[in-house]
């Protein structure tokens, strides 16, 4: 067996766990996977303007979260549902739309991706009573598959 999760090679399994392995044996970088290899990934100039825009979207959407949950005046926790209702639409226009590569990354995962926050919605559900978090809970995941479905929908008719 090569490592713990190594599907591939049945036979080896069933005795004692890595009684081959000497302490510390998972602990080098094996040699195809050195420095250079990293290096040459990263993609010079536009790896780092990538990284940037990255950086500059994300904090973008997470103001532009604040902002507009300020604007709503609604409770917490419907005002996180409202924005991540939003956001799931907009990520299904996004995919529907045939947005892939860089756009996919720079608006669904930098902008969106902070603008519709987990932690935040988690921290609203923990306020409430059980009964309204599972009410939450429910309208988050539904709400949310139909949001993104609609979006996806409205893009791929376009």
């Amino acid at each position: 067996m090569r490592c713990a999760d190594d599907v591939q090679h049945a036979a080896g399994r069933g005795g004692a766990a890595h009684r081959h392995r000497t302490p510390g044996h998972g602990a080098r970088i094996h040699g195809r996977d050195d420095h250079r290899r990293l290096r040459a990934r990263a993609g010079g100039a536009a790896g780092v303007t990538t990284a940037l825009a990255v950086a500059l979207l994300s904090g973008t959407g997470a103001v532009a979260r604040v902002l507009t949950s300020r604007a709503l005046g609604e409770p917490a926790h419907r005002g996180t549902l409202l924005l991540n209702l939003a956001g799931a639409f907009a990520l299904g226009v996004l995919t529907g739309a045939g947005v892939t590569g860089d756009g996919l990354l720079l608006a669904g995962t930098a902008f969106l991706g902070s603008y519709t926050t987990f932690s935040t919605w988690m921290l609203d559900e923990a306020s409430l009573p059980a009964a309204a978090a599972g009410r939450l809970l429910a309208a988050a995941t539904l709400g949310g598959a139909a949001c993104a479905a609609a979006g996806w929908a409205l893009a791929a008719a376009a």
